[in-house]
């Protein structure tokens, strides 16, 4: 699995109050269409679907290519709060949306619902599932609470985070990781550092869990 997202240079996600930033370069977002283009499935929290009505598509325009197909879009939504007329439900490239026990939401026919936790969404789970669905290629472009779970759990293969030379700054401004507080280093979460590259005007460094160490060539 493939972590993905793009932040200030004081790790910051976007605008105060989760504002949408295009935090990312012509370069880091060609290569952000390209691990798009590579993955069976993009996966986001409902918080990235509110706040910017992606539409998880591949843009093949900015490879040069012509049209492909789309990656399955996947949705994080334990209580059912996917706007109606969010594009992910629109129909137009398969669609799951992972929620929990307590949401009561009734979706569209051509969307697939995936109950997968009591109050929240269990992620190793739905990892699970998505595997049995043939999902072995899954990218997760955020936000801020996805991120913390995948990267606190440690539940990547590898993570890469594009540095934007800018600084955001404020108290609502999203990070990329959100969650509980960290009280001392034994809460900690270290992950391995793999190598950092010049990408346009910023840079991208890649990680992976710590003790898997590998190329930084993509693990697909």
């Amino acid at each position: 699995m493939w972590a993905n997202c793009a932040a200030s240079i004081d790790g910051r996600l976007a605008f105060a109050g989760g504002t949408r930033a295009a935090l990312s370069g012509p370069e880091d977002l060609s290569r952000v269409q390209r691990l798009r283009a590579h993955a069976d499935a993009i996966l986001v929290g409902v918080g990235t679907v509110v706040k910017d009505d992606p539409s998880l598509r591949v843009h093949w325009e900015l490879l040069g290519e012509p049209n492909g197909p789309n990656p399955t879009r996947v949705i994080v939504d334990a209580s059912g709060r996917t706007p109606t007329n969010a594009r992910v439900l629109d129909g137009s490239t398969p669609t799951i949306v992972a929620t929990s026990e307590r949401s009561t939401r009734t979706f569209p026919r051509h969307v697939t619902t995936v109950v997968c936790g009591t109050s929240r969404v269990d992620l190793p789970r739905l990892f699970g599932i998505l595997r049995e669905r043939g999902v072995h290629k899954l990218m997760v472009e955020g936000g801020a609470e996805v991120l913390s779970s995948v990267l606190r759990g440690t539940l990547f293969d590898r993570f890469t985070i594009y540095y934007a030379p800018v600084v955001v700054g404020g108290l609502t401004s999203p990070p990329v990781v959100s969650g509980p507080d960290t009280h001392g280093p034994e809460e900690l979460t270290t992950l391995e550092f793999l190598g950092v590259e010049r990408l346009g005007t910023g840079y991208l460094a890649t990680y992976a869990p710590q003790g898997q160490r590998g190329p930084l060539s993509e693990p697909w």
